[in-house]
Parts: C-alpha cells; sequence; structure tokens
C-alpha cells in the first residue's frame, strides 16, 4: 500500500470517527450548547474558506445578484451556519419524541398532497437542498405516508451505512444511488401511501438536464419529473427552511408545498419531462432567492461552473434519468 493509500485510509477513519463521535456526543449536550458548538465550527469553516465556502459564495451570487460585498459575505457566513445546525439536527433527531417533530415543523400548501395520499395515491416531491429534509422526512413519515427515497453514496463505505440506518431508523426506505437501476427500482415503490422526496437540485451524474434557474443555466435531475410522466403520478415541489422554535430556543422547520406540477399533454416524454422539471425549478428557485441562506448547495450546479467535458458525456436528457439523492 502507498503512502497516498495511507494517507487517504486515514483520513477516511478519522472522518468516520468523528460523525460517530459527533453523532453520539451532540444527542447528550444541552440543545443550546450543542447549536452553539456547531455555530462556532460554521464561522471557523466561513473564516477558513476552501473550495465548498467558494462554491457556495458563487451560487448564492448568482441566484440573489443583488447580494454584494458585505452583505453576501454575511450570508455565506449564515448559510454555513445553517448548513452546520442542518448536522446538530439531524445528530440529535433519533433521541427527539414524536411530539418534538411535531412540534418543529410547520407545513403550508399540504392540503392537494395530504387529498393525494388520503385517496392511496402516491405523490413524488421534487426537493432543494433547502433546510432540513431528514426532519423532513421523519415528519412526513409521521403525517403523510411512508418516505421512499434516494442517498447518495459516501466514502468511506461505512459513513455511507452510518447515514442509511439512520434515515431508516426514522422509518424512510432509502435506495442507494449507484445500486442499478434506481429510477426502475423507485419507480416499483410507487404503491399506495407513498411518499418520494427526491433532492434534485443537482446533477449527480451526466444524465439530468439543463434548466433556467434565476436566469442562469443549471443542471439538475430528471428522476422526479421522469417518475410523474412514467408512472402517471402527481408531482410537487417543495422548498424548507430553518425556523427557530420560540418555546425552547432550538431550530425547526417550515415546509412549504408548492402548486402541484402537471407535465403538458402534448409532446413526446422528454419534451414532458423538460418542461415539468423547469417548473419544478421555477417555483424552488423563487424559494432560494427569497431565503438563500437556506440553499445548502457547495458543489457546481451551475453550467458556467461544471467540467466541460461532463457537459458534453451529458449530451441528451434520457428519460430514464437520474432520480436525486440527499448526502
Amino acid at each position: 500500500m502507498d503512502a497516498r493509500r495511507r494517507a487517504a485510509d486515514l483520513t477516511d477513519t478519522l472522518t468516520l470517527g468523528a460523525f460517530k463521535a459527533a453523532w453520539s456526543l451532540v444527542r447528550t449536550l444541552p440543545e443550546p450548547v450543542a447549536y452553539r458548538l456547531f455555530t462556532f465550527a460554521a464561522d471557523r469553516a466561513h473564516a477558513a474558506g476552501g473550495a465548498g465556502v467558494d462554491q457556495l459564495r458563487a451560487n448564492l451570487a448568482r441566484i440573489r445578484p443583488d447580494l454584494t460585498g458585505d452583505r453576501l459575505e454575511a450570508t455565506v457566513r449564515e448559510g454555513m451556519r445553517r448548513y452546520l445546525r442542518y448536522y446538530c439536527a439531524a445528530f440529535r433527531l433519533p433521541a427527539m419524541s414524536p411530539q418534538l417533530v411535531q412540534d418543529s415543523v410547520v407545513v403550508r400548501g399540504d392540503g392537494p398532497i395530504r387529498a393525494e395520499s388520503a385517496a392511496g395515491r402516491p405523490v413524488v416531491c421534487f426537493l432543494g437542498h433547502l433546510g432540513n429534509w431528514d426532519l423532513a422526512g421523519a415528519w412526513c413519515g409521521r403525517n403523510l405516508g411512508h418516505v421512499v427515497t434516494v442517498a447518495e453514496r459516501l466514502t468511506p463505505e461505512e459513513l455511507f451505512v452510518e447515514f442509511l440506518e439512520f434515515r431508516e431508523g426514522l422509518g424512510m426506505t432509502i435506495l442507494a444511488l449507484g445500486d442499478g437501476d434506481v429510477f426502475e427500482r423507485l419507480g416499483d415503490h410507487l404503491g399506495p401511501g407513498v411518499v418520494m422526496p427526491l433532492l434534485a437540485d443537482r446533477d449527480l451524474t451526466h444524465t439530468g438536464l439543463t434548466v433556467d434557474l434565476r436566469g442562469h443555466r443549471a443542471r439538475v435531475a430528471a428522476g422526479p419529473a421522469a417518475l410523474a410522466v412514467t408512472h402517471d403520478v402527481a408531482l410537487f415541489p417543495v422548498s424548507m427552511r430553518e425556523r427557530p422554535r420560540r418555546r425552547d430556543g432550538g431550530y425547526g422547520l417550515e415546509i412549504t408545498f408548492h402548486d402541484r406540477v402537471v407535465p403538458p399533454g402534448e409532446g413526446d416524454s422528454a419534451a414532458r419531462v423538460q418542461a415539468a422539471t423547469q417548473a419544478c425549478v421555477d417555483a424552488v428557485g423563487e424559494a432560494m432567492a427569497a431565503h438563500p441562506e437556506d440553499w445548502h448547495m457547495m458543489q457546481a450546479v451551475f453550467v458556467d461552473d461544471l467540467d466541460p467535458q461532463r457537459l458534453a458525456r451529458a449530451g441528451g436528457a434520457p428519460l430514464r434519468g437520474q432520480a436525486g439523492g440527499a448526502p
């Protein structure tokens, strides 16, 4: 084994050890103390900078070109704080009582999706990396239906397994991105009472779609709209943002279900998927611009930031596009 491989293995071990320690420790700390620690870590990460922080700054500048100078930097700093608070809340989530989960979530626009679920029809949701999607999944499983979604594979593998077991422990069914034909497996799960939220504001492979996101070309996942078109199920864009819990100083979530997106009745499947995806991006993009500090996107999504060779490989946008996935 060469030195580079040994260094990589050591980094993976330290990463896994740090996550396991945080997972155990954060649940035992008083909530205000835990959040202060994660806020401190976020401020240190922001001050240190790096590729992730730089990409977050570039992404936020595109969706909010009016934010410049100190205003942009303050939004980046708050964005890092909310991103780290997402992890803090996720680590504490298994220890939260059902009542506290319920008290932590405010929902808007949920009438139509409740009607679909009450009628026994599955639904697909197009999500952005906004707010705390794990808390949203836990709430959804208790209030709307059985959650089936996709998780992005992480390295080391043990870290991915930790996240997988965590989410399955919340009652979700998780399919790993890259394990066989995820699109087909998701379709197989679209049964009565299923709610399928998919993080889709980033193209993890080269099978997504190019859309307009706040006036800039961006690559996103085709999966939510493709599932809606292929299986004739309801499609809802969903946005989320952090919301303080007034009674105890903790942090909860506001979930907004936007108007149902109905794919056009005319055109081939690819055109219908493209139109439905753009409609979802329009709704979620408006929420991103309204609350940019809640968009935890530290990777490249805009075409101008992407590798030209990867874009060339993307070529067209097949119907059986990527599903989207959470870390």
